[in-house]
Order: structure tokens, then C-alpha cells, then sequence
């Protein structure tokens, strides 16, 4: 048999009980706004490294660009780039709902709520409209 875990004082460890909130709280809309906002935050934080890469291999000489441009054309770069679009378009949004939050307007649940619905649908669209420009016009 395994060892039973003990407390300070050499008693059984008891399991400590989750926190209420996830056994009660539901998930609405801004709650996933919410997270969006710090998810897409998140990833732009990691985009600065793709950005990092581009103007290092622009420095480093055509070698590096080639292979640097090579990586970004395959569907893991793509994925990315689709990845970093999509989070600048809703960080934009996301951040002009907070702004009109910072003056005070916004807080009620139906607006709360819409806005957050705007931001993401604004996210996508806008996201899908520049890929779909880009290809139409070779970028892609």
C-alpha cells in the first residue's frame, strides 16, 4: 500500500475543497471576453518573437530571410500569422471596450454583454476579410 499523506501535526491530510465559484458561477459572454483579452495579450507577447526573428534574419543577410520567409509560408506559419491577426484584431476591439469602460459607460449587463459580442465578431470578420484579401492579391 501507498504512504498517507500527512498535515503539519502528522494527522491525515484531508483534500481541501475546490473554491465555490466552480461549482456555481456560469459562464457568460464577458467572462470569455475577459479571458480573451489577457489570452490575446498572451499572444501578442509571443508575436513580438516572430518579429524579433523577421528583422534578425533581415540583418543576418538574404540566407536567413529566405529560410525566415520559407517558415512563415508553411501552414505552421500560417497558422501563426492567422493566430496573431486574429488576437490584434480583438486586443483592438477589446481595447476600445475598455476604454469607454474607463469613462464610466458600459457597465450595464446588456451592454456589457453586447460589446463583448462585438468584439469578438469583429475579431473574426476582420481577421477573415485581411486573409481573404491577401490571398486575392498573392500574399498568401
Amino acid at each position: 500500500m501507498g504512504q498517507v499523506e500527512t498535515n503539519a501535526r502528522g494527522g491525515p491530510r484531508r483534500a481541501m475543497p475546490l473554491s465555490p465559484h466552480l461549482q456555481v458561477w456560469r459562464w457568460h459572454v464577458t467572462m470569455a471576453a475577459s479571458i480573451f483579452t489577457r489570452a490575446t495579450g498572451v499572444a501578442l507577447y509571443v508575436g513580438l518573437f516572430v518579429v524579433v526573428g523577421w528583422a534578425a534574419s533581415l540583418a543576418t543577410g538574404p540566407g536567413s530571410y529566405d529560410l525566415f520567409m520559407v517558415v512563415m509560408a508553411s501552414w505552421l506559419g500560417k497558422l501563426v500569422l492567422f493566430g496573431l491577426s486574429l488576437s490584434i484584431f480583438y486586443h483592438l476591439a477589446a481595447g476600445l471596450r475598455h476604454l469607454a469602460f474607463d469613462s464610466g459607460r458600459g457597465f450595464e449587463p446588456k451592454t456589457a454583454d453586447m460589446t463583448a459580442v462585438i468584439c469578438i465578431a469583429f475579431a473574426l470578420v476582420a481577421t477573415v476579410a485581411v486573409w481573404i484579401l491577401a490571398y486575392f492579391i498573392g500574399a498568401v
